[in-house]
């Protein structure tokens, strides 16, 4: 069975994965890639109002393969005073 790589980016970290992980095929891969982006706004504390995560799938002989992303954007509707 192959393996895959994960590389992941926050906006802030980016991780390049060198272990891999052994899955059936690329759309288990594409799987995985996908039900990681939740985990990256999981349990996060959020400093701002713009954040891009992504996760780049690397097959054995390190060509990309797939590429997932996840766009989260905020703001305020209203003119309110925000305080801490």
């Amino acid at each position: 069975m192959p393996r895959f790589y994960f590389d992941t980016d926050d906006g802030d970290f980016h991780y390049r994965d060198e272990e891999g992980v052994v899955l059936s095929d690329a759309m288990a891969a594409r799987s995985v890639a996908i039900n990681t982006l939740p985990e990256f706004v999981r349990n996060r504390d959020f400093a701002k109002d713009r954040y891009a995560f992504s996760v780049h799938v690397r097959d054995e002989l390190g060509n990309s393969i797939y590429l997932t992303k996840l766009a989260l954007t905020g703001g305020w509707q209203a003119a309110i005073v925000h305080r801490t």
